[in-house]
This record gives structure tokens, sequence and C-alpha cells, in this order.
């Protein structure tokens, strides 16, 4: 960036009103192909600095986890020097923090499906739940404020039902492998 050149901010009341109203001057203007109003969110939200559309959007619940009193900085889990481990689980537990938060979004397949039992084995059993609810317990154990995603990725891998729109949710009954066991008891801990 040009260090001369002046910052002119921009303060949007609603991103999704304003994405709308851009994308209908792409119309107007005959861009070609267009943009879905999602990936214009994304564009926005990525030209402005984010991750992507949801970054922003759960900046307050971000806000009140950084708030929110740790007795110390918890640091990466160390993996104990066990051969009989799979190495999906040693991956799976190199996401967690020592109090047993996920610290990033593991972008294996495997290593991410691992991961969720973490999040599933604390949410309560044979009760619907909202979304906010959900979220409240997801919140809990992870730092990097992305609810939607964890959510989503609980339902894609069917560790956690939901009604088609999206009110109700509900933990499915599940019974983790004996590697998943060896990883809970890893992250987990005591707990």
């Amino acid at each position: 960036m040009n260090a001369t050149r002046d910052l002119v901010p921009l303060t949007v009341a609603d991103i999704s009103t304003f994405c709308k109203t851009l994308r209908a001057q792409l119309v107007t203007a005959r861009v070609v192909p267009l943009p879905s109003h999602l990936a214009l969110l994304n564009m926005i939200a990525k030209a402005a600095g984010h991750r992507n559309y949801q970054a922003p959007r759960a900046a307050p619940v971000a806000h009140s986890l950084a708030t929110a009193p740790i007795a110390a900085e918890p640091t990466a889990l160390t993996l104990p020097r066990d051969p009989t481990l799979a190495s999906t689980v040693k991956r799976a537990v190199t996401h967690f923090d020592t109090a047993g938060r996920m610290i990033r979004f593991p972008t294996q397949l495997g290593v991410r499906l691992q991961s969720l039992w973490a999040l599933w084995i604390r949410l309560p059993a044979k009760r619907d739940l909202s979304e906010a609810e959900v979220n409240s317990y997801i919140a809990k154990y992870h730092t990097f404020a992305d609810n939607a995603t964890l959510r989503r990725e609980l339902v894609n891998a069917k560790l956690l039902w939901r009604t088609k729109d999206g009110r109700f949710y509900r933990k499915v009954a599940s019974e983790p492998d004996a590697d998943t066991v060896k990883f809970l008891k890893l992250v987990l801990g005591g707990d």
C-alpha cells in the first residue's frame, strides 16, 4: 500500500444490504459472470481484512471469549509417545490446547472428523437445542470464534442433526471407535 495515499473509511450499517445493492449495480453494469450473494459477501469481507463473511459476525463472541477469565494461557497439547496411536489421532491432538479447546480448524478431512468428537461429546444428549444454545456450547471449546463452521461440520459429520429450517438441533447418538476414545482421553483429560 502506498504510504502517501489517504485512507477513506467506510462504515456500513448492514453488509448484506450493502452487498445486495452492489450486486444490483453489477447487474446493471452487465458484469459477467455475476458472483452469488454469498460469494460477494465473502469477497467484501476479505477485502475488509476478514477471513470470510462469518468472521465479523462472530466478533462479539470472540470479544466475550477474549474477556473471559482464564487461569493461565493454555498451551498446545503435547503428544505422548504411544506407538499405538493412529496418525489421525496424533494430528488431531495438535489442534487442541491443554484446556481441551480447539485452537485451529483442521483442513484434512480425517483430522477434522476426529476433532469434531471433542465438541460432540460436550453437547447435551436427548434434547432439542436452539442454534443459540449449540453456539453457546461450541463457543466454550474453541478459540477461533467460528461457531457457524463448527456447527455445520458437526451436522455434515452426522454427529448433530438439525431440522430443515435450522431452528432445532439434536445430538446424534453415536459410539466412538477405539481410536476416538483414545483421542478424547488425550484432549479432555479429566473431563
